[in-house]
């Protein structure tokens, strides 16, 4: 087996041991498919970038395993998951018989692919920065316009209230295609993805305008 394939094993038995994940089966299988996607995107930017390949996708695969301990009580904050994630990661990475330099790289890199910050020392490599790069990948990808207005109850707002949700998408997407990030694979990725999402709101926001009243 793989350290992938033992990846995998591990992942899953975490979510499946969860015990709010077996109430929100639902909540378990987003969770685990945006898992392979964002190892999907890991595996693309490790291959364009030079990077190992197999151990930027064992720290895509485990960026969200934190969640394995939410309850129906108690979810993990959003901003604390990165971190709640690299401390189940570390003792599972140090039995795949990585280097230690690399464990550390893997565990800072998804501690802080939330916000940024880690609450133990490491350096922002450009492998480190990967794993959230291939996580944004997937943020902006198609399913999360989806599952954004999903979440907004897009269909059922007022009128104004869609054009105000959807301005405030457009300033959104506008401010993150400011940023930088740890690769030109993973920008090139990420501003793709961006650019998608601008042209779909945008378009969406024409449509809200011509949708109540005729103009000659």
């Amino acid at each position: 087996m793989t350290n992938i394939q033992k990846t995998e094993v591990f992942l899953k038995e975490q979510f499946d041991g969860c015990d709010y994940y077996k109430e929100h089966s639902a909540d378990k299988e987003y969770r685990l498919q945006h898992s392979y996607r964002v190892a999907h995107n890991a595996g693309e930017i490790a291959r364009e970038e030079g990077l190992d390949e197999e151990e930027l996708i064992i720290g895509a695969l485990l960026h969200d395993v934190g969640y394995c301990l939410c309850t129906e009580d108690n979810w993990p904050d959003w901003q604390e998951h990165g971190r709640i994630s690299a401390r189940i990661a570390r003792p599972f990475l140090e039995q795949l018989g990585l280097e230690r330099e690399r464990v550390q790289e893997i565990c800072y890199g998804i501690a802080i692919h939330v916000d940024g910050n880690a609450d133990f020392l490491g350096e922002k490599t450009p492998f480190a920065c990967s794993i959230s790069d291939a996580d944004d990948v997937d943020h902006f990808d198609a399913y999360r316009i989806y599952d954004a207005m999903a979440y907004a109850d897009f269909r059922n707002l007022k009128l104004a209230d869609k054009k105000k949700w959807l301005f405030e998408k457009l300033d959104w997407i506008q401010h993150r295609m400011g940023e930088k990030y740890g690769t030109k694979t993973g920008q090139r990725m990420i501003t793709e993805r961006l650019l998608y999402q601008r042209q779909y709101y945008e378009r969406l926001l024409e449509q809200m305008e011509h949708s109540e009243r005729i103009e000659f």
